[in-house]
């Protein structure tokens, strides 16, 4: 019999940050996320608590842990969209019909509860938290921003009464075989055309300092109709910058500004971590601060993190901008490629935008959607 308790102890929250860790122990596609990060979803003072209620589920069989899942009540997307939804997260599961039917019925019954009328997921607090369910490219590295997961969960996510709400796919894109001459003469036109130029910084505090509100505020307008998405508070806005400062390279930075100063664009790749903290499951150990260092110093592989575009500027090419950008730092810091981490598929501008590197698809993610009777 499955046993599906509310996560309430600190030895129940023990058990749920620790299970996908030994799920996936033998698993060399799986990165973990930082167990110090994770933990503070348990907090009392968790950035995203002023704008979610949440609820966190073990699943025992025999006095075993089988399973988990969380659910989100994300109240600032609900306003947005005037929608009654709770989102599912930190589904992991063994391969048991039974266990992700007991889950899903505990956040499903939680949802309605709160008065909502659908679940949908796999999705976090945010979009900066990892979403959407792997289901093509189980033999590739998970990178550090988002979830590997086992090729069942989808039979297991579906068996439970959900389908297919939106589709992301990821790649590995690369510099072009021959370098385009004609893309630089257009995005100096585009830069002349607009009276843009770039925006510079002496350090990553300085970048900080005179880029991070205008980022901020332009990715919400930039981002308001994406899938998903919500508006940024203040919390959200003071993590994201305590984790740019311990990541930021400004060589893998682009800031476009116009002729008055105000931010039409930037965009922010990292290098990729996934290797480095894999090993320890998550945790600083001083063997990963070192692997960590490393991989920021001398990175071989970028993951791309956040573009931004002023949607005045969305169709006046800055998009050929923005390829131009990163075709230079994978060619001056001999980068090997880039992995773009999730594109909508009907994110058109985008997927266009990838049309101009030598491109691998390599990625599929999926989420899902019920409408529950209430």
């Amino acid at each position: 019999m499955i046993n599906v308790t509310e996560v309430k102890t600190n030895k129940q929250k023990r058990e749920f940050l620790n299970f996908p860790l030994k799920l996936y122990k033998n698993v060399p596609y799986f990165c973990p996320p930082l167990y110090g990060d994770e933990k503070k979803i348990f907090r009392d003072d968790y950035v995203y608590n002023d704008q979610c209620d949440t609820v966190y589920y073990n699943a025992y069989e025999d006095g075993v842990m089988v399973g988990r899942i969380s659910g989100i009540l994300q109240k600032a997307h609900n306003k947005k969209t005037g929608e009654r939804r709770v989102r599912f997260t930190r589904f992991d599961s063994v391969d048991d019909q039974r266990v992700a039917d007991a889950l899903f019925k505990a956040v499903e019954d939680w949802a309605r509860s709160k008065g909502m009328d659908t679940v949908f997921g796999p999705m976090g607090f945010s979009d900066l938290e990892r979403e959407g369910l792997l289901i093509e490219g189980f033999d590739q590295m998970s990178t550090f921003e988002e979830q590997y997961n086992y090729d069942y969960y989808q039979r297991l996510i579906e068996n439970c009464g959900y389908e297919k709400e939106a589709d992301w796919n990821e790649s590995r894109i690369y510099l072009p075989d021959v370098w385009d001459e004609k893309l630089e003469k257009y995005s100096g036109l585009i830069m002349k055309r607009y009276n843009l130029h770039v925006g510079d910084a002496k350090n990553v505090n300085d970048f900080l300092e005179k880029y991070a509100d205008p980022f901020f505020d332009l990715l919400d307008r930039s981002y308001e109709n994406i899938y998903g998405t919500v508006p940024f508070t203040d919390g959200m806005k003071k993590m994201m910058i305590a984790n740019f400062k311990l990541i930021i390279d400004l060589r893998h930075v682009a800031v476009l500004l116009d002729e008055n100063g105000r931010l039409v664009c930037l965009g922010l790749c990292f290098p990729s971590i996934s290797e480095a903290i894999r090993p320890s499951d998550g945790h600083l150990t001083p063997a990963a601060l070192l692997r960590l260092l490393k991989a920021l110093k001398k990175p071989r592989v970028l993951d791309l993190g956040l573009v931004g575009v002023d949607p005045e500027y969305m169709n006046r090419g800055v998009g050929t901008l923005t390829s131009l950008y990163v075709m230079r730092m994978l060619r001056d810091d001999g980068i090997e490629y880039c992995e773009t981490n999730l594109n909508l598929e009907d994110n058109y501008a985008i997927q266009n935008m990838w049309g101009r590197f030598r491109r691998v698809i390599h990625k599929r993610r999926r989420a899902f959607i019920k409408k529950l009777e209430v």
